[in-house]
């Protein structure tokens, strides 16, 4: 019988669902998003290029400004410059992760930190399970940090 058991545990590791043949719930698809966008967010720390270019989607799409970069290639390209250098020209964490019941998207969301550890911007990226466990991200695109009214009263 423990082995029965022991062979459903690692097939419904191996294929992302539970016993049942039901996806995992959300909030533990969020905690693997969270951990790897967190891991993502940490090559830039590490100044680490090879390393972020495997969390890139194929096809992934990054939108810089006006501009829209297309595929792994191109994205790990444009972003080769911002790894240069000893210190980070910005950093990244998430404060938010939403998951799909389904299972296969995700979005991450939070702020983006400058140098002097200022908010600068913030970032939106939406994550793909491609296989069991296995998140890479599709879609990131910025926004400014703006002041919106009523935010000299907040502070």
């Amino acid at each position: 019988m423990r082995a029965l058991f022991v062979k459903v545990a690692v097939l419904s590791a191996l294929t992302g669902c539970t016993s049942d043949g039901e996806p995992p719930e959300p909030s533990s698809l969020e905690a693997t998003v969270l951990a790897t966008e967190r891991a993502f967010a940490r090559t830039m720390v590490d100044r680490d290029h090879p390393a972020f270019t495997t969390f890139l989607a194929e096809e992934a799409i990054f939108f810089s400004g006006e501009e829209v970069i297309r595929g792994r290639d191109a994205v790990a390209s444009a972003w080769a410059p911002f790894f240069e250098g000893p210190t980070p020209p910005f950093t990244w964490e998430p404060s938010q992760v939403h998951v799909l019941d389904s299972g296969s998207l995700a979005l991450s969301t939070g702020p983006v930190y400058g140098p002097d550890g200022t908010v600068t911007a913030n970032f939106n990226s939406i994550w793909r399970q491609e296989e069991p466990g296995v998140w890479k991200i599709v879609f990131d695109k910025g926004s400014a940090v703006c002041a919106c009214p009523g935010d000299a009263q907040r502070q």
